[in-house]
């Protein structure tokens, strides 16, 4: 979405009207789900994408076609073979697409880009606010209507986990991506944190030891921490939206970040270690006052079960066990094609 944003700021600056396309319905298999975007000027796709193939070529024709009325729409497509409305595509399902028109001399929407892109920058939680009739925009963060004007209910209806809709509204969470903190410097994290930030999520690496805990092994790191695994509190807090991987130099330390964690909140713990070592761990953790439920949620083995076997390959199963989490937490979605048919 920062790429929307820049782009739709760019070109308002230079005074090129835009339509913004917006998938908000999507029914069986489809290549991209409700909240995909991508940005259309007259001569084409300027970023971002709904999934290729025909229905973005049919989306990139009428966007044109609306830059040209000067108006906004909503346009579904069929994914199956249906004779009389084929658009060459297959995979089973249908989308629903909404084509907001945005007039360059609109100061609404340079408003809009300009705050959102802070907002971003800022790494602070907002919502961008479409009007299913292609009226004035609006920009939420967690408190207050940041641009444009809605009522505070409605405003408060709207700020959801993922893509959401109602009272007439359209609601996309900015895409700040989720904060990953391993604890744990070594090879596999080593291997895991640059795989992380291709894929969304914001790496912290937390380890107690110096030649390990520093930024030239972790470039891509959002912060590299060197501190005492006893004490995690003093260094960073641990929130509900938070993903944790636990895979430190030994089971002691291990046990000491797993047993700080499940005291409060978090959207994903993932501990290496054989199951073994779990069941240990888990009386331990009952021994003090961990209650069950919590330690259901840890994901131990961590990663999905793939034989991975070298670092870079454990890597990608814990990378891919995040990912499965994550859409998860943002509901109920369907499998898009081509990998799921």
């Amino acid at each position: 979405m920062e790429q929307i944003f820049s782009q739709l700021f760019y070109e308002v600056e230079k005074h090129r009207d835009t339509v913004l396309v917006t998938l908000i319905a999507d029914r069986g298999s489809a290549p991209r789900k409700a909240g995909a975007q991508m940005l259309v000027g007259a001569e084409g796709r300027l970023v971002g994408t709904i999934g290729g193939g025909a229905v973005e070529g049919r989306s990139i024709q009428l966007s044109q076609q609306l830059l040209a009325q000067r108006r906004s729409c909503i346009r579904e497509f069929p994914l199956h073979q249906a004779p009389e409305r084929d658009i060459g595509m297959v995979c089973g399902g249908d989308v629903t697409a909404h084509f907001q028109f945005i007039p360059a001399e609109d100061p609404t929407w340079s408003e809009t880009a300009s705050r959102a892109l802070a907002l971003l920058n800022r790494r602070t939680a907002g919502w961008l606010v479409l009007a299913e009739d292609g009226s004035a925009p609006a920009l939420l963060d967690r408190e207050s209507v940041v641009s444009g004007s809605l009522p505070e209910d409605t405003a408060q209806a709207l700020r959801t986990p993922g893509f959401s809709m109602a009272a007439g509204y359209i609601s996309l969470p900015l895409s700040i991506g989720q904060r990953a903190l391993l604890f744990g410097a070594g090879h596999i994290s080593q291997a895991l944190c640059p795989l992380l930030t291709t894929i969304g999520f914001r790496p912290v690496v937390f380890d107690d030891r110096p030649e390990l805990a520093n930024t030239r092994l972790f470039p891509t790191a959002e912060q590299v921490i060197c501190g005492d695994f006893t004490r995690i509190s003093d260094y960073l807090t641990i929130t509900d939206e938070d993903f944790v991987v636990i895979m430190t130099s030994g089971h002691v330390r291990d046990f000491q970040v797993e047993e700080q964690t499940l005291r409060g909140d978090f959207a994903y713990v993932g501990v290496i270690g054989s199951r073994r070592k779990t069941a240990s761990v888990n009386q331990r953790l009952l021994e003090a006052g961990i209650h069950q439920s919590s330690i259901d949620l840890v994901h131990t083995p961590i990663g999905t079960p793939i034989l991975a076997v070298t670092p870079e390959e454990i890597a990608v199963s814990i990378a891919g066990e995040m990912i499965q989490v994550r859409a998860q937490r943002r509901g109920p979605t369907s499998h898009g094609c081509p990998m799921h048919g």
